[in-house]
């Protein structure tokens, strides 16, 4: 299995006031392709500060992260825009959905910054992602004609269009309530199946069961890196309506 991400020794030092704050202290990890990691951690564990630096967002004070095999710490402005742009696919918890636009448009949008592919593929590859997703029926509505679940899916979809090397999830079902969040993890597990490497920050243990390895965060510091056994977030949900009917 190919290296996807490979954190070694990182650390993240913030000045606040006459005060140093360290976020991350040299923490080191690698994932593989074909991984579903959650990671895990309380308010104030560093899991935020690792989330931005997974996504080219923001930069380690030391330490090296690498991407795809591509070392980011050297790496301009605008490099590190294409490389968020063409190598991570984000998923947030507000959805964060262009409000007067279809969902077709806003799937479009990461492609807009491609300049290597046409307006016809930009199309093809927005409705192929909504297909993936389960919402090839509602690609003309707008955000407030769709539910929560459905928004997310569309972002989602738009997380996909480049083909990402890693999803980046964070805290995607919360916003959700727990049918609609078994639901898009039953959606992730399925994209992982199909090959997609996904790293989802959580902070609910009944979130993380549905992946397969789990990154606990706390001050700063790595405390556990376990492999999960992975429950099928589709019999979950199936098991929860059963017993409500029964």
């Amino acid at each position: 299995m190919s290296e996807i991400i490979k954190i070694e020794q990182l650390r993240r030092t913030f000045q606040v006031g006459s005060e140093e704050v360290h976020a991350l202290k040299g923490i080191s990890f690698t994932i593989h392709s074909g991984e579903f990691v959650s990671i895990m951690g309380a308010s104030g564990s560093g899991k935020s500060t690792l989330l931005n630096i997974l996504g080219c967002l923001d930069r380690p004070t030391s330490g090296e992260y690498f991407i795809d095999g591509t070392a980011v710490s050297q790496r301009t402005k605008d490099e590190l825009s294409t490389l968020r742009n063409r190598k991570i696919g984000f998923v947030f918890q507000s959805y964060n959905l262009l409000p007067r636009t279809s969902a077709l448009e806003n799937v479009e949008l990461p492609l807009l910054y491609n300049n290597t592919i046409s307006g016809k593929e930009r199309r093809t590859k927005a409705i192929t992602a909504l297909e993936q997703v389960g919402l090839h029926d509602r690609m003309m509505h707008l955000p407030n004609q769709l539910s929560g679940g459905q928004q997310q899916r569309v972002a989602i979809a738009r997380a996909l269009v480049n083909d990402p090397v890693i999803l980046l999830a964070d805290e995607a079902t919360g916003n959700l309530d727990t049918r609609t969040s078994y639901e898009i993890m039953s959606l992730f597990q399925q994209l992982n199946r199909e090959g997609k490497t996904i790293a989802f920050v959580t902070h609910e243990p009944d979130i993380a069961v549905f992946t397969n390895r789990t990154i606990q965060l706390r001050d700063g510091h790595i405390v556990g890196d376990t492999p999960v056994v992975m429950q099928s977030a589709k019999e979950v949900l199936n098991n929860e309506e059963l017993r409500i009917e029964n």
